[in-house]
């Protein structure tokens, strides 16, 4: 049976059209990328409270704190490669500091930007934006996820940056779920190994535990959407309960999910651990060629489980 797949920046855009139907304080800024990362929903619907900002993001984030010190709630959207990265002082001296109510969200983070080229592919995007003291990261597994995510940043008070990719997605989620900021989600039960992931990794996580489990090894899953804060009490139970860890990420190894994770767990319960994630930068070609290239699939999960129940043993 074909696997439903949907586009969480379609999501983000089409929910941000809806909230804003009801809350008139939602304003959008975007760096001329709105047919991309999908805000184009919301200006053909509120085209007086869409504001392009153009190729100056620097500029869009000063914007939109100034919104925010208005009392709007403003979302400023562009590529995952230009924030935090041509705007890393703005969004920390404008934003993150003041604890602006600014909503920062990227799209085509990762590799899976593919044909693009390394030029516009974000493999460090994360690590900067945890790197900022205050400042809520969240990367949601499916479209599901990414409309709760929009909903509780809508209503919440304080600076987000939520990252999100260009490929659809299959879906993790069904209408029943239910998103809490700072809780990892177990998605399956198991104690070989706990595999940790994020955004469209949750999926191959998900499809190397079926794989595991008829070899033998149950692994559980946990879908760890938010990077900071971090599920610290969720790593260190797993740590405890299946004595090793595996991590994957479309983001470089260091300063994202394996980093945070290592940290907790060399300070708590220290297991062995794993990594599934960059160690460079990749080049350009089709996004599910690039990930296999680069170790991002199931089967590269799948190997980094035999080596640390290996290890563990």
């Amino acid at each position: 049976m074909a696997v439903l797949e949907v586009s969480p920046r379609e999501t983000y855009g089409q929910t941000l059209a809806e909230l804003a139907k009801d809350d008139p304080g939602i304003v959008v800024l975007d760096a001329d990328l709105s047919h991309s990362t999908m805000t184009r929903f919301f200006s053909a619907k509120f085209p007086d409270r869409f504001f392009n900002c153009g190729i100056a993001e620097a500029n869009m984030i000063g914007m939109a704190a100034g919104f925010a010190a208005a009392g709007k709630v403003p979302f400023a959207s562009t590529f995952a490669v230009f924030a935090p990265g041509r705007c890393f002082d703005q969004v920390r001296m404008a934003v993150v500091q003041p604890r602006m109510n600014v909503k920062i969200v990227t799209t085509h983070g990762g590799i899976t930007v593919g044909e693009d080229g390394s030029s516009h592919q974000a493999i460090e995007d994360l690590s900067l934006a945890c790197s900022l003291v205050g400042l809520t990261v969240i990367v949601p597994a499916d479209a599901i996820e990414t409309a709760q995510v929009i909903k509780y940043a809508a209503a919440t008070e304080g600076p987000m940056h939520i990252r999100l990719g260009r490929p659809k997605l299959p879906l993790i989620y069904d209408e029943s779920y239910k998103f809490e900021v700072g809780k990892a989600v177990t998605l399956r039960e198991g104690k070989a190994a706990t595999i940790m992931a994020n955004g469209l990794m949750v999926g191959c996580a998900l499809e190397a535990a079926d794989k595991l489990k008829k070899e033998g090894l149950a692994c559980a899953v946990l879908n760890m959407h938010t990077l900071n804060p971090i599920d610290k009490a969720a790593i260190v139970k797993a740590a405890r309960e299946t004595g090793a860890i595996v991590t994957a990420e479309e983001h470089l190894e260091h300063g994202a999910l394996a980093s945070l994770v290592s940290e907790v767990v060399v300070r708590h319960q220290p297991v062995p651990m794993e990594f599934v994630a960059m160690t460079g930068y990749a080049q350009s070609g089709k996004p599910n060629e690039l990930l296999e290239r680069y170790g991002l699939t199931a089967k590269d999960i799948e190997a980094a489980v035999r080596r640390v129940v290996g290890r563990k043993r």
